[in-house]
């Protein structure tokens, strides 16, 4: 088998040479200075997580923050990169192929799914990390330019954010329209990634105009063309019509179709197989424009489009050991047999207006945003091995070929209106009042189309003795067997607030609500054609309508003008819903009104922690213990393995968190993160439709590294009067984690603790850029995911002439080398 290696070409190897060279060196009156310097200062960064601006450090509770500028400085293009610059978030990274539409943070250990769920198919449940674009609530993993920062809010966020916000909520703060200033960017990046023949090239360009002096637009476009790194060496050759080919007798390649081809060379013969490289390809292209006006004195308004496409060539992972035949796989190969592309679009377009009325300000927020998607995978070797299924249905094929086309489409509606008092410092109380609004409609299908059967058929039917084949499907208009149509309209409505009672100059008390009534209503059409293509209708299952109260309340004491402590309990819930269970006909599953619908999980969390900010450091740590009742868990139903999410009973997370900006002088800083945290069951996890064990009280829930350390430094210094350089490095480490909550799954698999350094180094002279950097120096695989071969059967006996095999792992980023140059104005 092909092994690839990384290339060094004149680009890597210029690279590495100027990372070397520019890391800091220190001489000894700078290193016996570095705790005196009176110019070593931090950033006092300024957060709108609560609906108005208020320094960082002075939030009674646990928030990050990265700035726009360290994401760009750091080279940072999506947002698994972003995370790992922040303490305690760990997340399963499957690449772009799913980055865009299976958000899978985890946030104080609050997950219960496995490393697969999402990676195929839509979730039955929402996140339990609630992400929002400005105002609106989206998971799209829109690219991160022309971002003023990021902000992440650290456990349950129920009474201002509302459902998902479980384990906490990620907000992507986007640059606004100024009518003060003309100003543009642009930005050129080529790199190249261990494994890969070709480069990886992105561009990205700004340009803010004023267009009176109290209006402005604001332009932002990005280009991303990534070659891939992972190799197919077994894929099949398919024809026009996505059959796979047969080879002749003669050693040749010829379409099913093809009429020289005899009935036994048909019904007997394998395919042909062929090998590409670099499939994981990835092309997305973004645009965003926005127009800011100041109405009148009182009034301003912002208009916002976001627009993004994506095209993906194949997955971000990779197959260990050997296939079915013993044949090795080299570093950076996938064993699938049917490619696995993917491609999606997102438009969100928002509307901001304020209103100040002196003694609060009125915001209504109005929202549309349409996104859709769709990709294919290979379910071939869950056919083939292992269950037996496909010689049970469609006996005899040497053939085989699984293709699934899967699919989602959603759009919704969001309205807000919120009412923020407006504080002139002397006030004794702050409060918040809101309305929230949401209509979405959401589908979900999944399409299994077996490839080849048909033909198959007809060739059987032309032999003498057909026993050892099944002819019945000949006739069929389709190749699906089966067809998936989910139909979701969820509609939720809300009232909030929050009332901070400032009782002396020290101590304040923050007491919070939300009522919410959501209502998730389910058409499903699902069934399998068995050759007997017909028309499936949509199937109403039951509604699931929720309403409740969420509280919080926290306490918050300044024990000077520099330290704050508090103490916070606070409720977060995720909505419920509906699945869709065949209740009659052959595939009828066991007990299905057990779990027609499944509810709404909440958590409650206890924290305490302290703060604190000086010139020179600024610092939080916090111990929290959260509560889960009824987690929510994507599964599969009880005898034919349907998608459906159920309840477990309760689960418990607790930890630690600290984090810390230190300037450790005038020209050197240090972002510093921990976390430990402890996820496992408090109650057996059933399946309610034969009441069987999943997991026991005690398990570890998946996904959830024990330990979690970051480290980001960046120090500057003038090279020549005009010429500045800023070298960044960063780290990321997490410890180990399980793929799945039940060790007995054949899902469960084991994942090593890894650690990921960047490195940068980057040249500024007057409005031109030049940028060097590495990521993934010591090139860790950093599997956080994986279809194990225990899921795929590999060490089964499986059909004759099947070289594929679908197990596989998700990888991060390997060693990626590169350079850019960018120029402001």
């Amino acid at each position: 088998m092909k092994r690839t290696t990384f290339n060094k070409t004149a680009l890597s190897t210029a690279v590495s040479a100027a990372l070397v060279m520019s890391m800091p060196a220190y001489s000894a009156e700078e290193a016996a200075n570095t705790d005196a310097s009176e110019d070593a200062k931090i950033e006092r960064i300024q957060v709108t997580a609560t609906h108005r601006s208020v320094a960082q450090d002075e939030l009674p509770f646990n928030i990050s923050s990265v700035l726009g500028s360290d994401i760009e400085g750091n080279n940072i293009s999506d947002s698994a990169e972003l995370l790992r610059t922040v303490a305690g978030i760990t997340l399963i990274d499957r690449g772009h192929r799913n980055g865009g539409t299976a958000n899978s943070m985890v946030v104080r250990g609050v997950n219960v799914d496995s490393g697969i769920s999402g990676a195929n198919v839509g979730q039955s449940t929402a996140p339990t990390v609630s992400t929002y674009v400005d105002n609106t609530p989206i998971f799209a993993n829109f690219m991160l330019k022309d971002i003023e920062r990021v902000e992440v809010l650290r456990g349950p966020q129920g009474t201002l954010y509302g459902s998902g916000a479980l384990g906490g909520t990620v907000r992507y703060v986007m640059n606004k329209p100024d009518a003060d200033l003309t100003e543009g960017s642009f930005k050129v990046d080529l790199s190249q990634t261990d494994g890969s023949d070709g480069q990886n090239i992105s561009f990205d360009g700004m340009f803010n105009m004023p267009i009176t002096d109290k209006s402005a637009v604001r332009v932002a476009v990005g280009r991303v063309d990534n070659d891939g790194f992972i190799d197919n060496p077994n894929l099949y050759q398919l024809d026009d019509a996505g059959i796979p080919v047969v080879k002749a007798d003669d050693g040749s390649c010829k379409s099913v179709s093809d009429a020289s081809l005899t009935p036994e060379e048909v019904v007997y013969n394998g395919s042909c197989y062929e090998s590409k490289d670099d499939v994981d390809t990835v092309e997305i292209t973004y645009f965003k424009v926005a127009f800011g006006m100041e109405v009148t004195d009182n009034i301003d308004l912002l208009l916002t489009h976001h627009n993004q496409s994506d095209e993906v060539g194949g997955r971000r992972s990779v197959t260990e050991g050997s296939d079915y035949y013993g044949n090795e796989y080299g570093e950076y190969e996938d064993g699938i047999a049917l490619g696995e592309s993917s491609e999606r679009d997102v438009a969100l377009t928002s509307l901001e207006v304020n209103f100040d009325l002196g003694f609060a300000t009125l915001t209504s927020n109005t929202s549309f945003y349409e996104h859709d998607g769709n990709g294919w995978r290979d379910n071939t070797g869950l056919w083939v091995t292992g269950r037996d299924w496909y010689n049970a249905w469609y006996r005899g094929n040497p053939r085989p070929a699984s293709h699934v086309e899967a699919g989602f489409d959603e759009e919704a509606t969001v309205q807000e209106f919120r009412l923020v008092s407006n504080n002139d410092g002397d006030d004794k109380f702050d409060w918040i009042i809101g309305a929230y609004y949401m209509d979405q409609e959401r589908q979900t299908n999944n399409f299994s189309h077996l490839r080849g059967l048909e033909e198959y058929g007809e060739a059987c039917n032309l032999l003498p003795d057909t026993a050892e084949c099944w002819s019945w499907w000949v006739g069929a208009e389709t190749d699906k067997d089966l067809t998936y149509i989910r139909d979701e309209t969820f509609e939720d409505k809300a009232l909030y607030g929050e009332l901070t009672y400032h009782v002396t100059d020290k101590f304040s008390i923050t007491g919070g609500a939300r009522w919410f009534d959501n209502t998730l209503e389910n058409d499903t059409a699902i069934d399998a054609y068995y050759g007997q293509p017909r028309v499936v209708p949509s199937v109403p299952f039951p509604t699931q309508e929720e309403d409740d109260v969420l509280l919080k309340l926290n306490l918050a004491y300044n024990v000077s003008d520099e330290m704050m402590t508090y103490a916070t309990y606070s409720e977060g819930f995720r909505r419920g819903g509906s699945n869709a269970i065949p209740t009659d006909g052959p595939f009828e599953e066991l007990n299905p009104e057990t779990v027609e619908t499944f509810a709404k999980d909440t958590v409650q969390n206890y924290e305490i922690g302290v703060k604190g900010f000086s010139d020179s450091i600024s610092y939080s740590a916090d111990i929290y213990l959260v509560k889960w009742d009824d987690p929510q868990l994507n599964t599969g139903t009880a005898w034919w393995g349907f998608f459906m999410a159920q309840n477990g009973s309760t689960a418990e997370t607790k930890g630690l968190e600290l984090e810390a900006s230190i300037a450790l002088t005038d020209s050197l800083n240090a972002r510093l993160g921990y976390a430990y945290t402890e996820a496992e069951l408090t109650g057996d996890l059933i399946q309610p439709q034969s009441e069987t064990l999943i997991a026991e009280d005690g398990a570890r829930l998946p996904g959830v590294a024990e330990n979690v350390f970051s480290i980001n430094l960046t120090h500057t210094t003038e090279i020549t009067d005009d010429i500045e350089m800023i070298s960044r490095l960063t780290g990321y480490y997490q410890s180990d984690t399980v793929n799945h909550i039940d060790e007995d799954s054949s899902i469960y698999d084991e994942f090593d603790s890894f650690s990921i350094w960047n490195a940068s180094v980057q040249f500024l002279q007057g409005n031109w850029g030049l940028s060097v950097y590495a990521k993934n120096l010591t090139n860790e695989e950093g599997v956080t995911g994986s279809y194990p071969d225990t899921y795929v059967g590999k060490d089964t006996n499986v059909f004759e002439n099947y070289y594929g095999n679908t197990s596989k792992n998700f990888i991060a980023q390997p060693r990626t080398i590169g350079a850019s140059v960018s120029y402001k104005f």
